[in-house]
Protein backbone atom coordinates (compact mmCIF):
# COMPACT_ATOMS: atom_id res chain seq x y z
CA UNK A 1 0.00 0.00 0.00
CA UNK A 2 1.76 3.63 -0.78
CA UNK A 3 0.32 7.35 -0.51
CA UNK A 4 -0.85 7.03 -4.02
CA UNK A 5 -3.35 3.53 -3.33
CA UNK A 6 -5.86 5.51 -1.22
CA UNK A 7 -7.02 9.73 -0.57
CA UNK A 8 -5.00 9.34 2.77
CA UNK A 9 -5.09 13.38 3.00
CA UNK A 10 -9.36 13.40 2.74
CA UNK A 11 -9.44 10.79 4.85
CA UNK A 12 -7.08 12.51 7.52
CA UNK A 13 -8.95 15.64 7.32
CA UNK A 14 -12.65 13.59 7.57
CA UNK A 15 -11.61 13.05 11.22
CA UNK A 16 -9.74 15.92 12.17
CA UNK A 17 -12.55 17.79 13.73
CA UNK A 18 -12.86 14.46 15.87
CA UNK A 19 -9.33 14.73 17.11
CA UNK A 20 -9.09 18.06 17.53
CA UNK A 21 -11.85 17.21 19.95
CA UNK A 22 -10.29 14.60 21.49
CA UNK A 23 -6.83 16.61 22.25
CA UNK A 24 -8.60 19.22 23.91
CA UNK A 25 -10.52 17.17 26.09
CA UNK A 26 -7.50 15.63 27.00
CA UNK A 27 -6.16 19.01 27.35
CA UNK A 28 -9.04 19.48 29.82
CA UNK A 29 -8.17 16.68 32.38
CA UNK A 30 -4.60 15.98 31.97
CA UNK A 31 -3.12 13.08 34.29
CA UNK A 32 0.19 12.52 36.10
CA UNK A 33 2.35 9.46 36.48
CA UNK A 34 1.63 5.74 35.56
CA UNK A 35 -2.23 5.88 36.36
CA UNK A 36 -4.17 8.34 33.74
CA UNK A 37 -7.61 6.37 34.24
CA UNK A 38 -9.52 9.67 32.16
CA UNK A 39 -7.52 9.30 29.47
CA UNK A 40 -7.62 5.21 29.10
CA UNK A 41 -11.40 6.04 29.43
CA UNK A 42 -11.64 9.03 26.21
CA UNK A 43 -9.19 6.79 23.89
CA UNK A 44 -11.17 3.64 24.49
CA UNK A 45 -14.31 5.34 23.38
CA UNK A 46 -12.57 7.03 20.50
CA UNK A 47 -11.38 3.55 19.20
CA UNK A 48 -15.01 2.16 19.73
CA UNK A 49 -15.97 -0.12 17.04
CA UNK A 50 -12.57 -0.59 15.55
CA UNK A 51 -11.13 -4.29 14.70
CA UNK A 52 -8.84 -3.82 17.78
CA UNK A 53 -7.34 -5.99 19.90
CA UNK A 54 -7.07 -4.69 23.39
CA UNK A 55 -4.00 -5.48 26.03
CA UNK A 56 -3.76 -4.34 29.30
CA UNK A 57 -1.42 -4.73 32.47
CA UNK A 58 -1.64 -4.23 36.18
CA UNK A 59 1.08 -1.70 36.45
CA UNK A 60 -0.33 1.25 34.39
CA UNK A 61 -2.97 2.39 32.71
CA UNK A 62 -1.40 1.72 29.07
CA UNK A 63 -3.24 0.53 26.53
CA UNK A 64 -1.96 -2.08 23.63
CA UNK A 65 -4.46 -1.84 20.43
CA UNK A 66 -3.91 -4.59 17.68
CA UNK A 67 -4.49 -4.43 14.19
CA UNK A 68 -4.05 -7.38 11.98
CA UNK A 69 -3.81 -7.43 8.43
CA UNK A 70 -2.92 -9.88 5.91
CA UNK A 71 -0.35 -12.24 7.69
CA UNK A 72 3.03 -11.81 6.51
CA UNK A 73 4.39 -12.42 9.86
CA UNK A 74 5.63 -9.03 10.33
CA UNK A 75 4.45 -6.06 13.47
CA UNK A 76 5.29 -2.75 13.49
CA UNK A 77 4.48 -0.78 16.65
CA UNK A 78 3.41 3.15 17.09
CA UNK A 79 3.93 4.67 20.10
CA UNK A 80 2.12 7.99 21.83
CA UNK A 81 2.18 8.89 25.19
CA UNK A 82 -0.45 10.14 27.74
CA UNK A 83 0.80 11.74 31.02
CA UNK A 84 0.82 15.13 31.61
CA UNK A 85 3.12 17.19 33.71
CA UNK A 86 3.37 18.66 37.05
CA UNK A 87 2.96 22.74 36.53
CA UNK A 88 0.37 25.01 36.60
CA UNK A 89 -1.95 26.16 33.30
CA UNK A 90 -1.64 29.99 32.63
CA UNK A 91 -2.88 30.20 28.75
CA UNK A 92 -6.44 31.31 29.10
CA UNK A 93 -7.39 28.47 26.51
CA UNK A 94 -11.45 27.78 26.50
CA UNK A 95 -10.02 23.86 27.01
CA UNK A 96 -7.48 25.00 29.62
CA UNK A 97 -6.77 22.07 32.26
CA UNK A 98 -8.88 22.05 34.73
CA UNK A 99 -6.83 20.00 37.48
CA UNK A 100 -4.97 22.45 39.35
CA UNK A 101 -1.18 21.33 39.21
CA UNK A 102 -1.22 18.96 35.92
CA UNK A 103 -1.08 20.40 32.23
CA UNK A 104 -0.21 18.74 29.26
CA UNK A 105 2.35 21.00 28.37
CA UNK A 106 4.32 18.72 26.18
CA UNK A 107 2.14 18.24 23.16
CA UNK A 108 1.25 14.21 24.75
CA UNK A 109 -2.61 15.26 24.52
CA UNK A 110 -1.71 15.95 21.04
CA UNK A 111 0.33 12.47 20.54
CA UNK A 112 -2.61 10.28 21.73
CA UNK A 113 -4.98 12.14 19.43
CA UNK A 114 -2.67 11.66 16.53
CA UNK A 115 -1.98 7.57 17.52
CA UNK A 116 -6.12 7.50 17.65
CA UNK A 117 -5.87 9.14 14.53
CA UNK A 118 -3.50 6.78 13.12
CA UNK A 119 -5.67 3.88 14.15
CA UNK A 120 -9.18 5.36 12.56
CA UNK A 121 -7.46 5.41 9.60
CA UNK A 122 -5.20 2.21 9.38
CA UNK A 123 -8.57 -0.35 10.68
CA UNK A 124 -10.41 1.80 7.31
CA UNK A 125 -7.84 0.11 5.08
CA UNK A 126 -7.21 -2.92 7.22
CA UNK A 127 -7.89 -5.32 3.79
CA UNK A 128 -5.10 -3.35 2.76
CA UNK A 129 -2.60 -3.93 5.44
CA UNK A 130 0.08 -6.71 5.08
CA UNK A 131 1.07 -7.48 8.66
CA UNK A 132 0.07 -6.27 12.11
CA UNK A 133 0.36 -2.96 13.62
CA UNK A 134 0.48 -2.47 16.85
CA UNK A 135 -0.78 1.27 18.71
CA UNK A 136 1.01 1.77 22.03
CA UNK A 137 -0.62 4.64 24.21
CA UNK A 138 1.87 5.21 27.29
CA UNK A 139 2.00 6.56 30.40
CA UNK A 140 4.57 7.73 32.47
CA UNK A 141 6.92 8.95 30.00
CA UNK A 142 7.76 11.90 32.24
CA UNK A 143 10.41 10.44 34.20
CA UNK A 144 8.05 7.76 35.27
CA UNK A 145 9.38 4.20 32.69
CA UNK A 146 5.73 3.67 31.68
CA UNK A 147 7.38 1.68 29.01
CA UNK A 148 9.62 -0.53 30.86
CA UNK A 149 6.46 -1.05 32.72
CA UNK A 150 4.57 -2.09 30.01
CA UNK A 151 7.16 -4.17 28.53
CA UNK A 152 7.39 -6.00 31.96
CA UNK A 153 4.09 -6.48 32.10
CA UNK A 154 4.13 -8.55 29.36
CA UNK A 155 1.49 -6.89 26.83
CA UNK A 156 4.27 -6.05 24.00
CA UNK A 157 4.93 -9.98 23.59
CA UNK A 158 5.98 -10.82 21.25
CA UNK A 159 8.00 -7.45 20.37
CA UNK A 160 7.49 -5.89 17.18
CA UNK A 161 9.94 -5.68 14.79
CA UNK A 162 9.95 -1.90 14.43
CA UNK A 163 9.03 0.77 16.39
CA UNK A 164 7.86 4.56 15.36
CA UNK A 165 7.00 7.44 17.74
CA UNK A 166 7.02 11.23 17.29
CA UNK A 167 7.05 14.31 19.21
CA UNK A 168 5.50 17.69 17.86
CA UNK A 169 8.04 20.46 17.73
CA UNK A 170 5.87 23.65 17.84
CA UNK A 171 8.86 25.85 16.97
CA UNK A 172 9.41 24.12 13.55
CA UNK A 173 7.69 24.66 10.55
CA UNK A 174 4.66 23.23 9.90
CA UNK A 175 4.39 20.00 8.52
CA UNK A 176 7.69 19.47 8.32
CA UNK A 177 8.43 15.60 9.68
CA UNK A 178 12.35 15.66 10.66
CA UNK A 179 14.42 12.72 11.84
CA UNK A 180 17.54 10.81 11.04
CA UNK A 181 19.66 7.59 11.83
CA UNK A 182 21.45 7.57 15.23
CA UNK A 183 21.23 9.83 18.32
CA UNK A 184 18.37 11.78 18.08
CA UNK A 185 16.99 12.40 21.42
CA UNK A 186 19.25 13.39 24.00
CA UNK A 187 19.68 11.18 27.35
CA UNK A 188 17.93 12.55 30.25
CA UNK A 189 19.67 12.43 34.05
CA UNK A 190 18.69 14.52 37.16
CA UNK A 191 21.47 16.38 39.14
CA UNK A 192 21.74 17.09 42.52
CA UNK A 193 24.41 19.26 44.47
CA UNK A 194 24.24 19.79 47.91
CA UNK A 195 26.98 22.38 49.16
CA UNK A 196 27.74 22.30 52.97
CA UNK A 197 29.09 24.81 54.87
CA UNK A 198 28.69 26.68 58.69
CA UNK A 199 25.75 28.85 59.52
CA UNK A 200 25.67 32.62 60.79
CA UNK A 201 24.75 35.71 61.12
CA UNK A 202 24.60 37.75 58.23
CA UNK A 203 26.83 40.63 59.89
CA UNK A 204 29.05 37.83 60.54
CA UNK A 205 30.36 35.94 57.25
CA UNK A 206 33.54 35.47 58.48
CA UNK A 207 32.64 33.43 61.43
CA UNK A 208 30.31 31.42 59.51
CA UNK A 209 31.03 29.09 56.24
CA UNK A 210 28.50 31.09 53.85
CA UNK A 211 27.31 28.02 51.32
CA UNK A 212 25.84 30.43 48.62
CA UNK A 213 28.58 32.43 47.21
CA UNK A 214 30.15 28.39 47.15
CA UNK A 215 27.00 27.36 45.13
CA UNK A 216 26.64 29.79 43.11
CA UNK A 217 30.40 29.87 41.55
CA UNK A 218 29.35 26.12 41.09
CA UNK A 219 26.83 27.35 38.79
CA UNK A 220 29.08 29.50 36.61
CA UNK A 221 31.67 26.74 36.25
CA UNK A 222 29.40 24.40 35.03
CA UNK A 223 28.52 26.49 32.28
CA UNK A 224 32.54 27.09 31.26
CA UNK A 225 32.82 23.33 31.91
CA UNK A 226 30.31 22.47 29.07
CA UNK A 227 32.03 24.88 26.92
CA UNK A 228 35.96 23.71 27.31
CA UNK A 229 35.25 20.20 27.92
CA UNK A 230 32.38 18.81 25.62
CA UNK A 231 33.03 18.82 22.48
CA UNK A 232 30.81 20.28 19.86
CA UNK A 233 30.33 17.36 17.94
CA UNK A 234 29.45 14.91 20.83
CA UNK A 235 27.22 18.00 22.73
CA UNK A 236 26.30 18.39 26.32
CA UNK A 237 23.73 20.88 28.30
CA UNK A 238 23.60 21.24 31.75
CA UNK A 239 20.85 23.38 33.18
CA UNK A 240 20.40 24.26 36.97
CA UNK A 241 16.96 24.98 37.08
CA UNK A 242 16.02 25.59 40.99
CA UNK A 243 18.69 26.55 43.94
CA UNK A 244 17.20 26.73 47.62
CA UNK A 245 19.20 27.99 50.79
CA UNK A 246 18.36 29.83 53.80
CA UNK A 247 15.11 30.69 55.51
CA UNK A 248 15.83 34.66 56.23
CA UNK A 249 17.72 37.58 54.71
CA UNK A 250 19.75 37.72 57.74
CA UNK A 251 21.09 34.28 58.41
CA UNK A 252 23.64 32.20 56.71
CA UNK A 253 22.26 28.81 55.96
CA UNK A 254 24.01 25.72 56.71
CA UNK A 255 23.55 24.37 52.75
CA UNK A 256 22.74 25.49 49.43
CA UNK A 257 20.90 22.64 47.52
CA UNK A 258 20.81 23.07 43.29
CA UNK A 259 18.80 20.80 41.51
CA UNK A 260 19.11 20.66 37.33
CA UNK A 261 19.42 18.39 34.47
CA UNK A 262 21.73 16.51 32.46
CA UNK A 263 20.96 15.85 28.30
CA UNK A 264 23.73 14.12 26.27
CA UNK A 265 23.74 12.43 22.72
CA UNK A 266 26.19 9.50 23.33
CA UNK A 267 26.54 6.93 26.55
CA UNK A 268 30.50 8.28 26.25
CA UNK A 269 29.85 11.61 26.93
CA UNK A 270 27.11 10.70 29.26
CA UNK A 271 29.63 9.59 32.10
CA UNK A 272 32.19 11.90 30.88
CA UNK A 273 29.58 14.84 32.14
CA UNK A 274 29.07 13.04 35.00
CA UNK A 275 32.64 12.54 36.29
CA UNK A 276 33.34 16.17 35.60
CA UNK A 277 30.21 17.41 37.43
CA UNK A 278 31.36 15.43 40.67
CA UNK A 279 35.00 16.79 40.12
CA UNK A 280 33.36 20.40 39.61
CA UNK A 281 31.00 20.67 42.71
CA UNK A 282 33.31 18.62 45.07
CA UNK A 283 36.51 20.40 44.13
CA UNK A 284 34.76 24.32 43.99
CA UNK A 285 33.65 23.63 47.69
CA UNK A 286 36.97 21.94 48.99
CA UNK A 287 38.76 25.40 47.86
CA UNK A 288 36.25 27.36 49.76
CA UNK A 289 37.02 24.40 52.75
CA UNK A 290 33.52 23.38 52.46
CA UNK A 291 32.15 20.26 50.96
CA UNK A 292 29.54 19.06 48.74
CA UNK A 293 27.51 15.99 47.83
CA UNK A 294 27.18 15.37 44.09
CA UNK A 295 24.25 13.07 43.69
CA UNK A 296 23.36 11.95 39.36
CA UNK A 297 20.21 9.94 39.08
CA UNK A 298 20.41 8.40 35.82
CA UNK A 299 17.04 8.55 33.50
CA UNK A 300 16.44 7.74 29.97
CA UNK A 301 18.87 6.78 28.07
CA UNK A 302 19.75 9.04 24.62
CA UNK A 303 17.22 7.60 21.82
CA UNK A 304 19.31 5.96 18.78
CA UNK A 305 17.19 5.48 15.68
CA UNK A 306 17.72 2.41 13.55
CA UNK A 307 19.23 3.45 10.55
CA UNK A 308 17.03 1.40 8.30
CA UNK A 309 14.26 2.29 10.19
CA UNK A 310 15.37 5.69 9.44
CA UNK A 311 15.65 5.18 5.46
CA UNK A 312 12.21 3.80 5.29
CA UNK A 313 10.84 6.58 6.80
CA UNK A 314 12.15 8.70 4.78
CA UNK A 315 11.11 6.94 1.28
CA UNK A 316 7.65 7.11 2.46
Amino acid sequence: MTLTDSPWREDAAAILPDLVDLRRAIHAEPELGLQNPKTLAKIKAALEGLPLEFREGKSTTGLIAILRGSDNGRTVLLRGDMDALPLHEDTGLDYSSTVEGAMHACGHDTHVAMLVGAAKILSAKRDHLAGTVMFMFQPGEEGHHGARFMLDDGIIDPLPDAAFALHIMPNAPHGVFSGRAGPLLASSDKLHITVKGRGGHASMPHDALDPVPIACEIVSAIQAMVTRKVSVFDPAVVTIAHIKAGTTDNIIPETAEMWGTIRTLSPRQRAHVGEELKRLGEGIATAHGASAEVEIVQGFPVTICDARAAAFGQRV
